[in-house]
This record gives C-alpha cells, structure tokens and sequence, in this order.
C-alpha cells in the first residue's frame, strides 16, 4: 500500500491535566499532535477496510452501521463532559475520510489489478474492534484539546504545526492526504457550547 503505518504511540498529552494540555517539541499542544496522529491512524485503517470490503464484495457505504457508530458517540461524548454533536460532527468526518480512502483505492485497485492486496484481515473480528478502540481515545482528546479549539486562530495554527509532524512521519500519498484535509474540518469549528455562549466561548 502506498501509505506507511505509524509505529507505536503518539506522544501524550505531557501534562495529563483536564484544564489544558501540555506543548510538544514541535510547538503544537502534544494533545493536538496526539489527535491528529490518531486521525491518521484511523484513515490508514480505511486501507484495511477497503481490501476487506473489496474482497468480500461488500459495498463502501454502511448507513446502518454508522448511525450506529454516531448513536454511541453521542452518548460516549456526553459522558466525558464533550457537547455530543461536536462528538458526532468530528466522527461524521472521519466516516466520510475513511470512505474517500476506501473509493479512491476501490478505484485505484480496479484499474491496477496487480497493485490490489493479495490478503487482507477480517472486517468484523479483526479491523472494526481496532477501529472501535480509537473512538474513546479520539473523543478523550477532543475533550483535552477543547480550549485550544476554542480560539480559532489558535486551533488552525496547531492543527497545522500538529499535521506538518505527522507528516514527517508517514508517507501518506495525495488520496490518503486529501482526506485528511476533510477529517481535521471539524477540530476548529465553534463547538455546541461556544455557540451557545457558554463559559468557555
């Protein structure tokens, strides 16, 4: 495949503390770098994803599944003390990331048949619980990073410095960029509260 895993863990949070995050090497809020290297994570399981879908003929869109996926997200993101649809409105992004991934390598495999996987891992038993496992830490971290994300200006400025790292350790090619670019939409969009003019806007 043409994007390259990332090996092992990115770093942490340094300061573990729910009122802010601590700041990476890089000068990105190590919760952000966390997040976004997270975010990538999940894309490149799109790649399973697909090879699993393309061999067993499955079709890319799964609508009851998601809503299914949204629902616990909804209720998961209130429990952690995040607005709900600002869970719901981030993870919608990532399903529609991972499914641009999924269309382009459908696509991409159709036209070179040579290049489609020889194997690939079981949907249910194998990549959806790797998949299941990144939502709560996801969410943890949208929670941790909220009053960065709560300053626009402030958010896209670690965002960026957050993606350049990621960037630097992986070989994401254009397909698997670009859908990047529409899972990071949401991480600085006004969250439900600051809309609402709640402490903290």
């Amino acid at each position: 495949m043409s994007a390259v895993l990332l090996h092992g863990d990115v770093q942490a949070s340094a300061d573990g503390s729910r009122g802010g995050v601590g700041w990476s090497a890089i000068g990105a809020p190590a919760g952000m770098d966390e997040l976004v290297g997270l975010v990538v994570r999940r894309l490149l399981l799109a790649d399973e994803v697909a090879a699993a879908k393309l061999a067993d003929g499955r079709p890319i869109d799964d609508p009851a599944r998601e809503r299914r996926l949204l629902d616990a997200v909804a209720a998961e993101s209130a429990r952690a003390g995040l607005p709900p649809e600002d869970g719901v409105r981030f993870f919608r992004a990532q399903i529609e990331a991972g499914k641009r991934v999924q269309r382009g390598l459908h696509a991409r495999w159709r036209a070179h048949p040579e290049l489609r996987p020889r194997r690939h891992a079981d949907l249910a038993t194998e990549i959806r619980p790797r998949l299941d496992r990144l939502t709560p830490r996801l969410l943890r971290l949208l929670k941790e990073t909220a009053p960065v994300r709560a300053s626009v200006g402030r958010c896209w400025a670690a965002s960026a410095a957050a993606r350049l790292d990621v960037e630097a350790r992986t070989g994401l090619d254009r397909l698997h960029r670009d859908a990047l670019d529409a899972a990071l939409v949401p991480l600085c969009a006004r969250s439900g509260r600051a809309r609402q003019g709640m402490p903290g806007s």
